[in-house]
């Protein structure tokens, strides 16, 4: 799978990438994570426009989305009931979605993402047991209670790569 930033030419592709997500999410007893319709279309926009939306690519076709972004996330500023592993610069993976067609390709993400810097952050919500398995699968380490923008909490992780 080839990882690149979108294009917004990408957005009628992405937007049912994460359509998809969110049903499953439903489907698999995660039904107060992405709700009425987050993340928008103009979300979306805004994280093609900030250069902040990738898509992983194969045989021409998109089958993953996500948002990576390198610096400090207001919303890590505040973590209860633990702490983060370090107080290093890092990057933050947010709205992961895929088409469930390519085996693995979470940890093409966080491989790319890896890449760019060795301190990476992310966060999931507490019905996303999903999430929460690959994130221990993948290495993260679970450090607390972090607050998203819309208030609701949030399991944050942590992985150190170097």
């Amino acid at each position: 799978m080839e990882i690149r930033k979108a294009r917004p030419e990408d957005l009628g592709t992405i937007m049912p990438i994460y359509e998809n997500a969110r049903k499953f999410m439903r489907d698999t007893g995660n039904k107060n994570q992405w709700i009425n319709g987050y993340p928008s279309h103009e979300l979306i926009q805004k994280d093609i426009a900030s250069g902040h939306c990738f898509v992983g690519e194969e045989d021409g076709c998109i089958k993953l989305a996500f948002a990576f972004i390198i610096g400090a996330d207001p919303t890590y500023t505040l973590i209860e009931d633990g702490a983060w592993l370090n107080d290093e610069p890092y990057g933050t993976i947010h709205r992961i979605a895929g088409d469930h067609s390519v085996k693995g390709a979470l940890g093409m993400c966080i491989d790319y993402c890896a890449a760019l810097t060795d301190n990476l952050r992310v966060d999931t919500h507490a019905d996303n047991k999903i999430m929460q398995k690959l994130m221990e699968r993948y290495g993260f380490t679970y450090c607390g209670i972090i607050y998203a923008v819309n208030g609701t909490p949030r399991l944050a992780y942590q992985k150190k790569i170097r």
